[in-house]
């Protein structure tokens, strides 16, 4: 495996926490939104490798990664969600649903991202077909991989920052800052 996952352990009793005020949404945001810059720093370099097929395991496995990380930060992830009373977890689910998050709040999986990437195939494909030219053809492959990669990053972290919002709307978390657990 190119990549490997940090395995970050989050202790059972620990309450899920959602972003509440706009401050801490935006602070999330911004520092998810640095995570995703340098992610598509890797993935460019990767892309950089005249070795067909590597880049786009590397973005899947990296994406995947990226996505896990962005929905824990957000308060997001499916454990998290999982947590909250039955009626509140629809409700996130629903506000995920409202904004087009396919991957918030959900288990991600390789698949999953690969279909999230088939949604860019073209792109893919040009970044592959381009790394016949030698030199030129590399550094194309290596800018459309981190403008793709980063493309996608962002629009993740804008629909996880966007349900945030939706559940703070929703008054689903309380005053505290912490969204009730069952």
């Amino acid at each position: 495996m190119l990549f490997r996952r940090k395995k970050k352990e989050v202790a059972p009793s620990a309450p899920p926490l959602v972003p509440v005020s706009g401050p801490a949404i935006d602070a999330a945001r911004e520092r998810c939104r640095e995570m995703v810059r340098q992610r598509a720093l890797v993935s460019a370099g990767v892309a950089a490798v005249p070795l067909p097929g590597v880049d786009i395991l590397s973005d899947l496995t990296t994406f995947t990664v990226l996505v896990e990380e962005v929905n824990r930060e957000f308060g997001l992830s499916q454990q998290q969600i999982e947590r909250l009373h039955p009626r509140l977890r629809v409700l996130a689910y629903q506000a995920a649903a409202s904004v087009g998050g396919m991957l918030v709040g959900k288990l991600v999986t390789r698949n999953l991202v690969l279909q999230v990437f088939k949604r860019a195939g073209i792109k893919i494909a040009a970044k592959t077909a381009a790394k016949v030219v030698p030199i030129a053809g590399q550094v194309a492959s290596a800018a459309i991989g981190f403008a793709l990669f980063r493309r996608m990053g962002y629009q993740h972290v804008e629909a996880c920052a966007q349900v945030a919002r939706e559940l703070q709307k929703m008054k689903i978390v309380d005053e505290g800052g912490v969204a009730p657990v069952v």
